[in-house]
């Protein structure tokens, strides 16, 4: 399914969702003008063909003692897919890291992690980046703010 395939109604429920995933179907269907039934059918199809991917909630770091967050640029030796993806399963197991991207034109991955403090972080680095016989290189840079943090994507 692409964007052109989702029709206005496809478009207003995955918008509603995407601000408060938490409405009930009622409170959904009210707000995108459908019936329950019709508004509860488009969700099951949209989950099935997998448009909506999960629903979470987003938990604020700051006040659960997840105070530095840091980009991590990673360059590897050897890049042919096996070593690629197997550096992605090393990253997937670690919770600390939230968000892993395989990136062009310069470090092959940029992650996104979230630790407590500076030896959270050199903990993080040592037993999952430094271990990985694999890894060349490992670039950080830590944010001393967050200006903008969103989920959505835009769907008009």
């Amino acid at each position: 399914m692409t964007l052109d395939t989702l029709d206005d109604l496809d478009r207003r429920i995955l918008n509603q969702l995407q601000h408060d995933a938490s409405l009930t179907n009622q409170a959904l269907a009210e707000r995108v003008h459908a019936s329950p039934p019709t508004c509860l059918r488009r969700v099951r199809r949209l989950t099935a063909l997998g448009v909506i991917a999960k629903q979470v909630a987003i938990l604020d770091p700051s006040k659960l003692s997840s105070t530095l967050t840091a980009i991590i640029e990673v360059t590897l030796d050897i890049q042919s897919a096996e070593h690629l993806q197997a550096f992605e399963e090393t990253v997937s197991r670690e919770p600390a890291i939230l968000q892993c991207y395989r990136v062009s034109t310069g470090p092959d991955f940029v992650l996104i992690a979230h630790v407590l403090d500076m030896p959270a972080y050199h903990a993080l680095v040592h037993r999952t980046l430094t271990a990985a016989a694999n890894v060349r290189n490992v670039r950080t840079f830590f944010s001393v703010h967050r200006s903008k943090f969103d989920t959505r994507l835009t769907l008009d």
